[in-house]
């Protein structure tokens, strides 16, 4: 195999660039794997599957030297100054009109940065965005590509290969130009941070103020998952709840403890949205969460300091699991919403020219936010490609209506019987005053024309005035 030429590299073996690869040999690619580790050189090699073409190799110019004109190579390396070193070692193997692509988690202005930089050297750089964690990179990603548009064509059938279907349609497409691959997957991940802290939340009613047992929570979310908040991350919680741990023979769920990691890739959306003067309050709070959720030893004190008995009294069992499923079903809308709408600011403040049509379209499948409801966003943005904000789509709006009495009841019954449901709070906050054809922030500007001389607008005639409000 010494003077086999592969038609795709790969930078980085662990479990995600492997389980990448070998689903780009399952699809008859010749593909080649580089990482410094000859131990990740091993175990890609022990799961090389009989009659596919795979090479692993600890040696960068070893698998730079065996690729096809022009080289594609993806990087799957962490996110920040990692892929910057990797860059600066392929750059001198490299020719003019080889492909690298960024297949992490990396940041858009890092990503911006980066094409500027290879262009500048003549190559084509790309941001790709891949989610669906392990399982997905093996079986099918939902994949979401950026930038140089040229060099998407030279890579596109391998990302259709080897991506997600849904009803036979590969779930990847361009995403637009500059950072914008990795832009939808920020986005991406902060309407993934948003979901999974609403569905916590409604977990904690039912199970601290209700009492569910574990067994009565997975058969809730297996009703759910069944119906119409059919989805991935509903699918694994159903799941979750009959998981045994191995030690102590106790459900595995209530032995872990109560503090949130995060790589960043949420509060990157909040920021982002912040700069460009949009509202995600789904996303942002739930970003909070997690951040709260790591004072643990804080949280055990305050909770001798104010201490309350929480129980939930006066509402039936199916009043509360239907509450709870529209409350789950509302505040999931809310948060597409809001990730969606950044999307569009952003498209037009970055000029990325991201096509939401097929954002939706490629979530469908393979993503951790894949969900029935995206058929729905998708049918649409067919309507109306330039829809500012899902909530304005008749259908969506009718769906979204049926349910906001449910959710106010949820909401008042949690916060009655003290339980934080901070996301599905400020999801209704948000439509609220989304809804509202009059807010109070005309008192705000009045305050700030009072103390600082911050000007205002007038209801009745153009123009800005000042006020001597003393």
């Amino acid at each position: 195999m010494a003077n086999q030429l592969f038609d795709f590299g790969l930078v980085g073996l662990g479990v995600m660039g492997r389980n990448l690869l070998l689903n780009m040999a399952d699809h008859g690619f010749a593909v080649i794997g580089y990482n410094r580790s000859p131990q990740k050189v091993t175990d890609l090699e022990n799961e090389i599957v009989p009659g596919t073409t795979i090479k692993g190799t600890s040696d960068l110019k070893v698998m730079v030297a065996a690729l096809k004109l022009p080289r594609r190579i993806t990087l799957l390396v962490k996110a920040g100054q990692p892929v910057d070193d990797m860059l600066e070692e392929l750059v001198p193997l490299l020719d003019k009109g080889d492909i690298v692509i960024d297949g992490g988690n990396s940041h858009y202005t890092d990503t911006l940065r980066r094409v500027r930089y290879m262009q500048e050297k003549g190559f084509h750089f790309m941001g790709m965005g891949v989610s669906g964690g392990e399982e997905g990179a093996r079986r099918g990603p939902s994949i979401m590509p950026g930038g140089d548009a040229e060099a998407y064509q030279h890579v596109k059938p391998m990302l259709e290969a080897v991506s997600a279907k849904v009803n036979g349609e590969p779930c990847v497409s361009y995403m637009g130009k500059g950072a914008a691959g990795h832009y939808v997957k920020m986005v991406h991940n902060g309407i993934e941070y948003g979901i999974m802290q609403l569905i916590s939340e409604v977990y904690d009613v039912l199970h601290r103020g209700y009492g569910f047992t574990n067994d009565e929570l997975h058969e809730v979310f297996k009703q759910w998952n069944d119906g119409e908040l059919q989805s991935f991350l509903v699918e694994i919680t159903r799941d979750i709840f009959l998981k045994n741990d191995d030690k102590t023979g106790k459900r595995l769920v209530d032995v872990i403890l109560d503090k949130a990691g995060s790589k960043g890739t949420g509060k990157w959306t909040s920021q982002d949205a912040m700069d460009l003067g949009m509202s995600i309050p789904t996303i942002d709070i739930a970003v909070s969460m997690r951040n709260l959720s790591a004072l643990k030893d804080e949280r055990v004190k305050a909770a001798t300091v104010y201490p309350s008995e929480i129980k939930i009294a006066g509402v039936s069992k199916e009043e509360i699991v239907q509450q709870a499923r529209d409350a789950l079903f509302f505040g999931i809308m809310i948060s597409y919403a809001q990730g969606l709408a950044l999307l569009v600011e952003a498209s037009k403040e970055y000029q990325m020219e991201i096509p939401l049509p097929d954002v939706v379209k490629i979530w469908r499948g393979g993503c951790i936010i894949r969900s029935s409801l995206l058929e729905v966003f998708y049918q649409a943005y067919v309507k109306n490609a330039d829809l500012p904000n899902i909530l304005l789509d008749s259908h969506i709006a009718a769906l979204v209506k049926s349910r906001t009495e449910n959710t106010r009841r949820f909401i008042a019954t949690a916060a009655q019987a003290g339980i934080p449901v901070s996301a599905l709070a400020v999801s209704l906050g948000y439509f609220d005053a989304y809804r509202s054809a009059v807010m109070p922030t005309n008192l705000i500007q009045a305050q700030r024309d009072f103390f600082g001389a911050h000007t205002y607008q007038r209801v009745d005639e153009e123009g800005i005035f000042h006020s001597n409000w003393q």
